[in-house]
């Protein structure tokens, strides 16, 4: 069963769970992932360049951080996805696309980390960027907020 439990500031933004983790859901099972505990955590930029800070000895300001609580080899994920509010808004406007699109792109991203999916290469950027595409095309994401 995969178990997502969404915790956020409903002044940051308004959410329509059952989309999320049915979104979240769609991702793991394309990997054929069966079992998942994951948290997301909808917060500030705050919080993120603190735990940019904390856990990658980096001070800037970023839009999702994900961590997998247990090891990659194991079937069962657990791990926690940190998501910028302020940060989406910013990336939606830089990029031009809406709201709720930009924030389903970063549910997915961060779902792909915890997949053990990186971003440090040109290469394993396109990659990523085209899973992305992949799942944006597969779900409806305008009933995300």
């Amino acid at each position: 069963m995969i178990n997502v439990q969404i915790e956020t500031d409903q002044k940051l933004v308004k959410l329509k769970e059952k989309s999320i983790i049915k979104l979240v859901s769609v991702v793991m099972k394309s990997e054929d992932i069966k079992t998942a505990e994951i948290l997301l955590i909808f917060t500030t930029d705050n919080v993120l360049m603190e735990l940019k800070k904390k856990y990658f000895n980096q001070e800037h300001y970023t839009d999702v951080i994900a961590f997998r609580l247990n090891d990659y080899n194991e079937d069962k994920v657990e791990g926690e996805i940190y998501i910028s509010v302020p940060q989406v808004r910013n990336n939606a406007k830089q990029y031009n696309q809406a709201f709720n699109k930009e924030l389903s792109r970063i549910i997915i991203h961060g779902s792909l980390h915890l997949l053990n999916y990186k971003d440090k290469t040109p290469q394993e950027k396109i990659k990523m960027t085209e899973k992305e595409d992949y799942f944006l095309n597969k779900i409806n994401w305008e009933n995300i907020a």
